[in-house]
């Protein structure tokens, strides 16, 4: 990601920004925190959007998946069924790998992108909110990583709450992600996300008081 934006910044003759990498287990509360980093007035680029840009109808990423895994993963309206193709490729590293194989180039190179665009506008620091950024192994490329923690008890009402999942199904969703201690060791800054909703915002703003010190200077 950054080679890229490195890249761009010496051809053009604009400032290369600070890349502050965001990331979380799943129902950590990752997406929170990027919403009160905004109201910061942080300039947040989101892997989410980014990823249902690079797989819309009509994309040679969209056209690779269902080649992939066929049309029981498009959905009625034409676009991909996402439900459909977590379920299809949850627990089967293979179909997973190829999932990634085909989507994540694509999605960096959007990442990429949309880090320029904002860096020509003027954006001295961006937010990456990257679910899968220590996964990828793209924290390695970012200039500082967040990490959104939470206790699994709160986790697991969240995820059932949020995504309709029965207790066994959402504590396997859980069990198989890459464990929260091993993302909290390579964290520059760990925002706790277990408690009341104000006590996260001072977290934040703390954070974001820390960060814009430490990044005054170009990087």
């Amino acid at each position: 990601m950054m080679r890229g934006v490195e890249d761009g910044a010496a051809q053009r003759g604009w400032a290369r920004p600070w890349v502050i990498g965001l990331t979380g287990g799943i129902a950590a509360g990752k997406s929170t925190v990027a919403a009160m980093l905004r109201e910061l007035g942080a300039a947040v680029v989101d892997a989410d959007a980014l990823a249902h840009d690079v797989v819309a109808p009509g994309t040679a990423v969209f056209a690779a998946v269902v080649g992939a895994f066929g049309r029981d993963v498009v959905a009625a309206s034409g676009a991909l069924d996402r439900a459909a193709l977590a379920q299809r490729v949850f627990g089967e590293p293979a179909a997973r790998g190829r999932l990634e194989a085909i989507v994540h180039p694509a999605i960096a190179r959007a990442a990429r992108d949309a880090i320029s665009a904002l860096a020509r506008l003027g954006a001295r620091r961006v937010v990456y909110d990257a679910a899968l950024l220590v996964e990828t192994g793209r924290h390695r490329e970012v200039d500082l990583l967040i990490v959104v923690v939470a206790d699994d008890r709160r986790r697991l009402r969240r995820l059932r709450r949020r995504d309709g999942l029965g207790a066994g199904a959402a504590a396997a969703r859980l069990a198989a992600q890459l464990p929260q201690q091993q993302k909290r060791a390579l964290a520059d800054f760990v925002i706790d996300n277990s408690g009341a909703r104000r006590a996260t915002r001072r977290q934040v703003r703390a954070l974001w008081t820390a960060i814009e010190a430490a990044t005054a200077a170009p990087p």
